[in-house]
C-alpha cells in the first residue's frame, strides 16, 4: 500500500511540474493613456510580461511620431511647416493610408485635417464654419496631391495630414506581429474603439467583444472571435452640438463637414487591425448601400455592422453566426 501511495505521489509531482495541471498561470494585464485614448491589454504565457513591455513602448513610440496635438511629433512639425524627413514607421503608415484612400475612393483620406481642425475637433474650440471658409479648404483636401518617395515627402502648401483614422489599427498589428515573435499565443488588445485579438482566449473559448448601442446605453451586440478585429466607429464618441444640430467627429472629405451618411455606428470585423481603422470610417461617409456595394466589390476581407439612425442593424453575412444581438432591435442580414 506505502508502495502504491509513494507512485501516486510521485505521478502527481510529475502531472505538477511538467503540465501545470493543477494551477493555469494568470494573464497579465497593462493599462495606459496613448494615442488620445485608455489602452488596455491582456496577454498569457511565459512571456506575458515581455510582451507588455514591448506593447506599451511600440504603442508610446507611434503616438510620439504621429500625434497632430504635440508640437514635437513628427506629424505636427510637418504640418506646421518644417522640412521633416520621415522615419520609416511614419513613411509606411503614410503610404497605407494613401492606399485605402485610393481603394475607398476617398471616402477616408489622410488629408482631411485642415477640415477637422477648422471645425474645433483638435482644440475642443468647437464651431460651424461658414460656408466660403470650406470652399477654400477643400482643395487641401485631397490624397492624390501627396507625394511621396520613400521618406521623402512632398506635400502642396497648406496641405496637413493626420493619420489618425489609421494610426490605432496600424498600432495593434504592430503589437500582435511583436507578440507572435516572442511566442505569446493568447492576448487581446483595447485601444478605445479598436480591439484586436490574438488566438483565442487562454482557456480555448473565443474572445467575447461587446459592441455598443449607438442610440443608449448598453451594447447592440456581441461578437465571438479569435485571431481577429474589431474596430468600431460612431457618431457618438466625439461631437458638439450647435443650433439644434449634431455634428460628429468622422469628416466626409468631399465636402469637408461632418458626415451625414445615414449611418451612427459602423463596425468593421477583419484580419487586419489596420485596414479595419481605414475601413470604419470610409464605410461610415459612404453610408449603408454604398457600403454594402463596396464591401462585395473589395479584395479586402472584411465583415461589417452597420447602424442607422432609423434604428436598423445591418450585419453582413459573414458574421450571422458569431454576432449576438442585444434588445428589441431590428437586424437584416444582408450579402
Amino acid at each position: 500500500m506505502k508502495r502504491l501511495l509513494r507512485a501516486a505521489w510521485a505521478a502527481l509531482a510529475v502531472c505538477l511540474v511538467l503540465s501545470g495541471c493543477v494551477r493555469r498561470e494568470a494573464p497579465r494585464e497593462r493599462q495606459f493613456l496613448a494615442m488620445d485614448t485608455i489602452i488596455s491589454l491582456t496577454a498569457s504565457g511565459p512571456a506575458a510580461d515581455a510582451a507588455l513591455d514591448t506593447a506599451r513602448e511600440t504603442i508610446l513610440s507611434l503616438d510620439r511620431l504621429l500625434s497632430v496635438t504635440d508640437p514635437s511629433s513628427e506629424l505636427a512639425r510637418l504640418n506646421g511647416g518644417a522640412t521633416v524627413s520621415l522615419s520609416d514607421e511614419t513613411a509606411d503608415l503614410l503610404a497605407f493610408a494613401l492606399e485605402m484612400a485610393a481603394a475607398t475612393g476617398g471616402a477616408v483620406d489622410p488629408t482631411v485635417y485642415p477640415a477637422v481642425r477648422a471645425w474645433g475637433f483638435t482644440t475642443d474650440s468647437y464651431r460651424v464654419p461658414s460656408d466660403e471658409e470650406l470652399a477654400a479648404l477643400l482643395p487641401l483636401i485631397d490624397y492624390t496631391a501627396v507625394s511621396l518617395d520613400g521618406g521623402a515627402l512632398s506635400l502642396p502648401a497648406g496641405m496637413m495630414l493626420d493619420l489618425g483614422g489609421f494610426a490605432k489599427g496600424w498600432a495593434g498589428d504592430r503589437v500582435l506581429e511583436a507578440w507572435r515573435a516572442l511566442g505569446v499565443e493568447s492576448g487581446i488588445l483595447r485601444l478605445g474603439g479598436n480591439v484586436q485579438t490574438l488566438g483565442a482566449k487562454p482557456d480555448g473559448s473565443p474572445w467575447v467583444v461587446g459592441v455598443r448601442d449607438p442610440w443608449g446605453d448598453g451594447l447592440l451586440g456581441t461578437l465571438a472571435v479569435r485571431d481577429l478585429a474589431v474596430v468600431t466607429s460612431g457618431s457618438y464618441e466625439r461631437y458638439f452640438e450647435q443650433d439644434g444640430k449634431t455634428y460628429c467627429h468622422i469628416f466626409d472629405p468631399a465636402s469637408a463637414r461632418p458626415a451625414e451618411s445615414g449611418l451612427c455606428s459602423v463596425t468593421i470585423v477583419g484580419k487586419s487591425g489596420a485596414e479595419c481603422d481605414a475601413l470604419s470610417t470610409a464605410l461610415f461617409v459612404m453610408g449603408a448601400e454604398e457600403a454594402a456595394r463596396f464591401r462585395r466589390a473589395s479584395a479586402m476581407e472584411f465583415e461589417f455592422i452597420l447602424a442607422d439612425t432609423d434604428g436598423v442593424v445591418y450585419v453582413s453575412s459573414g458574421l450571422r453566426d458569431v454576432f449576438a444581438a442585444e434588445g428589441a432591435r431590428e437586424v437584416r442580414v444582408i450579402a
